[in-house]
């Protein structure tokens, strides 16, 4: 098993692992709805919907890979490369250097 040592050599695996359209198309949809819960955390002062934009990120692409991708989410083996990952994944697809 490869070990990665650097974001840089671990993006394309993780872009391989989101190869399937769904999958990437959930990780989006729950990025999104991630970023709209942080917004709306700090617009009411009430942290709660911290964990729920959390819980929402995670949930949307979770069921992308059991279901879609049919693969196990790098993040429990790179958690924090696959945060990263997602973040960057999702700003290709917004800009369109990834199609959704």
């Amino acid at each position: 098993m490869t070990r990665y040592t650097s974001f840089a050599s671990f993006y394309p695996y993780y872009l391989s692992e989101h190869s399937n359209h769904t999958c990437r198309r959930l990780h989006f949809i729950g990025t999104s709805l991630g970023i709209l819960f942080l917004a709306h955390a700090f617009s009411t002062l009430n942290f709660w919907w911290l964990l729920a934009g959390v819980v929402q990120g995670y949930a949307w692409a979770w069921v992308g890979h059991f279901v879609f991708e049919k693969n196990r989410p790098a993040t429990f083996t790179y958690p924090f490369y696959s945060f990263l990952g997602d973040w960057v994944m999702w700003k290709e697809m917004l800009t369109g250097k990834i199609r959704i």
